[in-house]
């Protein structure tokens, strides 16, 4: 089991959570082709490697941040808030 840590309210038990998927997603400009809108709605990145992710403390405070961990161990690296940049080391 994940132990996650929430940057507001500190290390707590993966059942608490939500993943809501890959993070630093661009909405498309308005007037954006099919083909562009298509990409946004459907397609993501599997990367083997350090991957960043939208997490939900769903059973915490309800607040949404930014989760790095690597798909190969599963080893968080790093949580920030939505509104933080990625930290440096994980591009």
């Amino acid at each position: 089991m994940l132990r996650i840590t929430c940057p507001h309210c500190g290390e707590r038990s993966e059942v608490e959570f939500r993943c809501g998927g890959q993070s630093h997603i661009q909405r498309p400009e308005l007037g954006c082709s099919d083909e562009a809108w298509q990409d946004y709605l459907y397609n993501r990145v599997n990367p083997k490697g350090i991957h960043t992710e939208r997490w939900l403390h769903q059973h915490g405070c309800g607040r949404w941040f930014n989760l790095a961990r690597s798909t190969v161990t599963h080893a968080i690296l790093a949580t920030y808030a939505m509104t933080d940049p990625k930290p440096e080391g994980l591009e």
